[in-house]
């Protein structure tokens, strides 16, 4: 099995290389099909060196019910901004928040960086430099409080939990 590792040391990242590669170049020939697996052994061994461990996800339950948490508040956050466009009842509040973290691991804060982002009406926009906040810009501000509870209770502290950081 260590030889294995040594030879496709990301092996998701070797197979999805070979995926597009084949759906790139529309075709399965035996030519194809060699310089694809060459391109996908070959990348992920040169560029290992560049890549930081990554670490393991503690409670794989936990991570998909993240998932799922995240999916439903995107769908709730789209009908909400589709509302604010739609039906404009009040002109909406945007504003800027920086939202104190928890995390200090550099994964957790991008992931709570990109879920943010993810979601409509919220955008970070930056991360001080020492990880101990993040500067977000939401469309339609009511309370800053309660939007930081919000993301520290919905985002920040499961993946804490997730990752055990």
């Amino acid at each position: 099995m260590k030889a294995m590792g040594r030879f496709l040391p990301t092996p998701t990242l070797s197979l999805v290389l070979l995926v597009v590669w084949l759906l790139m170049v529309r075709s399965i020939a035996p030519g194809q099909l060699l310089l694809g697996t060459l391109l996908a052994v070959g990348i992920p061994l040169l560029t290992k060196d560049f890549w930081e461990p990554l670490p393991r996800v503690k409670h794989p339950l936990k991570l998909a019910w993240f998932v799922l948490v995240v999916m439903w508040d995107i769908v709730k956050a789209n009908v909400h901004v589709s509302l604010l466009i739609l039906l404009p009842r009040r002109e909406p509040h945007p504003g800027f928040v920086e939202y104190p973290l928890e995390v200090k691991d550099r994964l957790a804060i991008t992931l709570l960086a990109n879920t943010i982002t993810m979601t409509p009406g919220t955008v970070s926009t930056n991360i001080r430099l020492d990880g101990s906040s993040l500067l977000i810009h939401v469309l339609d501000l009511d309370d800053e409080q309660a939007l930081i509870r919000e993301i520290r209770d919905r985002y920040e502290r499961p993946l804490k939990e997730i990752f055990e950081c």
